[in-house]
Formats: structure tokens, sequence, C-alpha cells
């Protein structure tokens, strides 16, 4: 792991903490590293709710209710598919967040539309809207994925942050 990944997950471990909450993971290109990431710190039964490791398209579907018609039209890797898989990953859990990932790490895969490197991520809160993104990372397969595990850390981090609750903010009431 990425030392910047451990440090992220710490983070993240404490933020859910303070809120009292679960997360759940959703992921296809990462293969459980985010799962990883934050279950290698002790006591995460409390916070890491459940982990959906979706490589296929029939488990996207499976597990999390990605529709065929979804796949079908925009690829498993998309904004459509990711979001479809981070509200799955919600529903299907007890979790109050959660964070999905499907992306095409390579070396091979990739098309001039998707190329190798192109990572789509997913996070969502309770009665939130989920929020998407696409980036695209250069390297190696291990890089491109280590690259995704630290963004979708950073993206819960920012999640918890924003989704700050009043009486969890210092000095209001």
């Amino acid at each position: 792991m990425y030392p910047q990944n451990a440090i992220l997950a710490k983070q993240v471990a404490d933020a859910l903490q303070a809120h009292r909450w679960q997360l759940a993971v959703a992921e296809s290109c990462t293969g459980g590293g985010i799962a990883v990431a934050l279950t290698d710190i002790a006591g995460s039964s409390q916070w890491f709710e459940r982990g959906f490791v979706t490589y296929s398209r029939q488990a996207k579907q499976d597990m999390l209710g990605v529709c065929a018609g979804t796949l079908a039209k925009h690829g498993a890797v998309s904004e459509a598919t990711v979001t479809e898989m981070v509200m799955g990953a919600l529903s299907r859990s007890h979790a109050q967040v959660a964070v999905a990932v499907s992306g095409i790490a390579g070396p091979t895969g990739g098309t001039p539309d998707k190329p190798v490197g192109m990572v789509c991520l997913a996070w969502q809160a309770e009665k939130m809207m989920p929020v998407v993104c696409t980036e695209y990372f250069s390297g190696n397969r291990a890089v491109v994925r280590a690259k995704a595990v630290e963004r979708a850390l950073r993206g819960v981090l920012a999640l918890c942050v924003e989704c700050a609750v009043p009486e969890s903010i210092p000095g209001i009431s």
C-alpha cells in the first residue's frame, strides 16, 4: 500500500467514528484495495460495514443492482455505472456512507474512448445525491489501482467533512 493511503485511511476512520457512521465500499478495478486499506486499521469493524468486489458485469447486477441496460448503454467503466454501484452499496448495507469505483487499470483493456488509467468514482451519504467523477491516472496497473484507492479515500473524507452535523462543529449548538 502507498504510505499516503495508510494515512488517509486513518483520517477516514477518525471521520467515520466522529459521525458514528459506517462505510460500505463497492469496488471493481481496485479489487478490494479500498477495503484492505481501511480494514488494516485495528477496530475497523466499528465503522467498516461491508465491501463488495464486483469485477464482472454480472456481479455488479447481482450484488449491487446495477441495471443491465446501464451496463449495455454506458459500459462497466462509466459514471452511470458507478452511480448505480454506490446507490446499491448504500441500499444493500447498513452503512450511512458508501464509495464505488470502476476503471481500467491495464495494462490492457483500454480503448480510445476509455483509455487505461480511466477510473470512475462515486460517493454517497444517506439522503444525499451521489457525487461522481472520472479521473485519468498514469502508471502501471499497481500505480493506477493505488491512485484510485487514494482518490476514493479522499472522497470519503471530503464527504464526511461536508456532511458534518451542526452539533459536531465546535462553537455551534
